[in-house]
């Protein structure tokens, strides 16, 4: 999987805000089950789980087996590259931005043709 594959996953992972909540309040706890995860949410233990899965397979948490619970963690460095690969998104814009802006504040060329009318044409209606 590329590095903007798993962009794409984390992005449409983290599109839905109960799933950023439910990354919120586990990275908060540390670790926590979907149990005590759903006792903070507006939704139940099987949606709580479900979201969980899909944060999983985007790589921004992990399980591990604990008794007859299951724990689950944040895991940052899907969220670390992604942050990064947003950083460089920004850094371009800002770079063009940058030159718009010093276009638009340099003083005015020479006018070119196409923009000063000619003696002899008709004044626009």
């Amino acid at each position: 999987m590329t590095g903007l594959d798993q962009v794409d996953e984390v992005l449409a992972a983290l599109a839905d805000p109960m799933r950023r909540r439910v990354l919120d309040g586990l990275a908060a706890r540390g670790e926590a089950t979907a149990t005590g995860l759903a006792g903070e949410l507006p939704v139940s233990r099987q949606a709580v789980v479900q979201h969980l899965s899909v944060l999983e397979k985007a790589g921004l948490v992990s399980s591990r087996r604990s008794g007859r619970e299951r724990r689950y963690r944040v895991e940052p460095q899907r969220l670390d590259a992604t942050a990064r690969w947003m950083a460089r998104v920004a850094a371009t814009w800002d770079a063009r931005l940058d030159v718009i802006r010093r276009l638009a504040e340099s003083p005015d060329p020479k006018p070119s043709p196409s923009t000063t009318a000619s003696p002899t044409a008709r004044p626009p209606r």
